[in-house]
């Protein structure tokens, strides 16, 4: 069996790994080929740059390069898909090479787009990369006091992350003695805090606590930089010394360019993770690159990627899938600089949300040395 994975972030690489030991015999053999596709030759710690836009990690130690985590037997080549043949189970690549397959999974991520709210790019800052990240860490040392704004676009991936820049910003303020020159703005589309109801229940009053004032139902219409003001779709309007954002995301380019699904999301089966419509028996879809109605977190890659590995070896092994994914999903919460809580839920269980407290932080933190084990599916 020829298996091609297209994406070598989390769940490409993760599956990979996994299904490699799973059918380390095959490998060996011939039986099995297993080919990994991506578009770059570094494999990136995406939740690091929170830390990097509060002056607590720097870059390099959020990189890695992607070779060095893939198990022995994975073919791996730095040659993005640029077309994908799915009736002739086959794809093109930058360089022109075809790369044929008896099953694809595909798992290339998302991409922040604030071009799409006219001025959000130009007039805010934001955490989805190094050089957003640094600058977003500059901007925060060279503040003086004022309002700051949290304007946050959906879908988006790291769920948590409207919540996280808060805290963490509220943190930071206090820590340079500027806290009693600077007010905190938090806006969200819909009609609370946080989409996930439970979770917003426990935010709400966190946000009141330390009198961080917040505005739902707020869908970021444009940004005004010349007056330094945030347009709701909605008809309010809110002043701004420093804008955050969490800007709008959607799938990658190549996806949308192929036309496999709106703004680059491709319809997937919630528990199978196979694409829908006559070309998904044989392709499989992980993390950010699914429809699916449930967080673009790091650990729903993570738990889908374990799910479609073992059922791949399965069908390998004994010709047919044997586990389904239940949507479970695991996310920490930052609640400043050294406080942290979670939520975990699934398809059927809402999340729980305790008080943040010093020992979930620590963990959170060891979590980000541990990752890269986590990317080797040695966790």
């Amino acid at each position: 069996m020829r298996v091609l994975v297209v994406g070598g972030g989390m769940g490409g690489t993760i599956f990979a790994n996994n299904l490699a030991r799973r059918v380390a015999s095959e490998l060996k053999s011939g039986k099995v080929r297993l080919t990994m596709l991506s578009a770059s030759d570094k494999h990136i710690y995406q939740p690091g740059w929170l830390y990097v836009a509060m002056g607590r990690m720097t870059p390099d130690e959020l990189e890695r390069e992607q070779a060095s985590l893939l198990e022995p037997g994975i073919a791996f080549h730095v040659d993005p898909v640029e077309t994908f043949h799915l009736a002739e189970n086959h794809v093109t690549t930058k360089s022109g090479k075809v790369h044929g397959y008896d099953m694809l999974v595909i798992s290339t991520g998302s991409r922040p787009t604030p071009q799409d709210v006219p001025g959000l790019t130009e007039n805010s800052v934001n955490c989805y990369s190094a050089e957003n990240a640094l600058q977003y860490f500059e901007r925060l040392n060279t503040f003086k006091g004022g309002r700051i704004v949290i304007a946050v676009g959906l879908p988006h991936k790291c769920p948590m992350i409207p919540l996280e820049v808060t805290f963490a910003m509220y943190d930071f303020v206090k820590d340079r003695g500027l806290l009693d020159k600077t007010e905190f703005y938090y806006t969200y589309p819909i009609g609370r805090v946080h989409s996930l109801e439970n979770v917003a229940k426990w935010a709400a009053p966190e946000f009141d606590r330390l009198g961080i004032r917040h505005e739902t139902l707020f869908n970021i219409k444009s940004v005004d930089g010349e007056k330094a003001v945030v347009h709701s779709e909605e008809g309010s309007e809110v002043k701004y010394d420093l804008l955050v954002a969490v800007p709008p995301h959607r799938g990658q380019e190549v996806i949308e360019k192929n036309g496999l699904g709106k703004n680059g999301w491709i319809p997937t089966d919630r528990y199978s993770l196979h694409m829908e419509g006559e070309h998904g028996k044989n392709v499989i879809v992980l993390g950010d690159t699914t429809n699916l109605p449930i967080s673009k977190a790091g650990s729903t890659t993570h738990f889908e990627a374990e799910v479609a590995a073992e059922n791949v070896a399965s069908v390998i092994k004994i010709g047919r899938s044997v586990r389904s994914y239940d949507g479970k999903v695991f996310c920490f919460i930052e609640a400043g600089k050294d406080r942290a809580t979670y939520a975990m839920f699934n398809y059927t269980t809402p999340p729980q949300p305790r008080a943040p407290n010093g020992a979930v932080h620590a963990f959170k933190m060891a979590y980000n040395k541990l990752y890269w084990a986590s990317a080797r599916g040695l966790l």
